[in-house]
This record gives structure tokens, C-alpha cells and sequence, in this order.
């Protein structure tokens, strides 16, 4: 993306509108209660690494959400000593993680589904259903997980 300045009327498809719900603050508010200055906010925007909301006069709204994520980019930097661009490829690979995690966590759920089903249904009647057929086998049934 070009740096500088954007030619007034053009919205970029990014950029999300003014929200109805939860606490918002404007990018003074957030600038003085995290000790850093306004400009420093509008480069993290500028970079990608935060993403406030808009009102329709174009002011700055920061969610909680977002106030987490700058929270994360400020322990990055100040703390640990990570570059701006380190810190881009940082964020990416967490969110990278947490859809990874909510993939193996729906397969699992979807093993977990099937594997009822085949324990209700009977496992003798899909082994006469199935395209391959396979020799007998002892089947060892796995312990019941306990959790919530």
C-alpha cells in the first residue's frame, strides 16, 4: 500500500464503520492512558497492526478489542524490542495459530460425532457397508474423555 496521505471521498474496503455496541474511546482518550502519542496510533493503523472503527465524520473509535491488540503490540515493542515489521509478522502467525486451533478443534469435534454415531449404530453393521471390506479386527474402545 502507498504511503501518504488518502484523496478525500476514498474509503479503503478495510475499514470498519462505527459499531452500536460495548465502550469505544477516541484516539486522544487511548493516546494518554497508554502514555504514547496520537501520531503513534495513526502509524500502527498506517501499518496494519491496529484496525479502529470509523464514525461517519471519519474519527478514530478504539474497541476494547482493539486496545487488547495494541496492548500486545506495546509489550512487543517497548518490552521484548520488536520492530514494527516483527511485530507484523508476529500478529499474522498468531492469527494464523488461532484458525489453525479452530480447525483441529472442529475436526476433532467432527471424530468425536462420528465415532458416537458409529458406537449408537453399531460398528458391525458400517463394517458390512463399507466399500473396503477389512478382515475383523478387536476394536479397543478409548476411555471417555471428562472435561465440560
Amino acid at each position: 500500500m502507498p504511503r501518504g496521505r488518502r484523496p478525500r471521498g476514498e474509503t479503503p474496503p478495510e475499514r470498519r464503520t462505527a459499531p452500536r455496541q460495548g465502550k469505544y474511546y477516541m484516539i486522544s482518550v487511548v493516546a494518554k492512558s497508554y502514555g504514547i502519542h496520537p501520531q503513534t496510533l495513526r502509524l500502527y493503523e498506517r501499518e496494519g497492526l491496529l484496525k479502529p472503527s470509523r464514525t461517519e465524520g471519519n474519527t478514530r473509535l478504539y474497541s476494547e478489542e482493539d486496545l487488547k491488540q495494541l496492548e500486545l503490540v506495546l509489550n512487543l515493542t517497548r518490552d521484548l524490542g520488536v520492530n514494527l515489521a516483527g511485530v507484523e509478522i508476529i500478529l499474522n502467525m498468531r492469527r494464523k495459530m488461532e484458525q489453525m486451533q479452530a480447525e483441529v478443534e472442529d475436526f476433532v469435534r467432527h471424530v468425536r460425532e462420528e465415532l458416537r454415531k458409529t458406537n449408537e449404530e453399531g460398528w458391525e453393521e458400517k463394517l458390512e457397508q463399507a466399500l473396503v471390506k477389512l478382515p475383523p479386527t478387536q476394536i479397543v474402545k478409548a476411555p471417555a474423555e471428562k472435561g465440560p
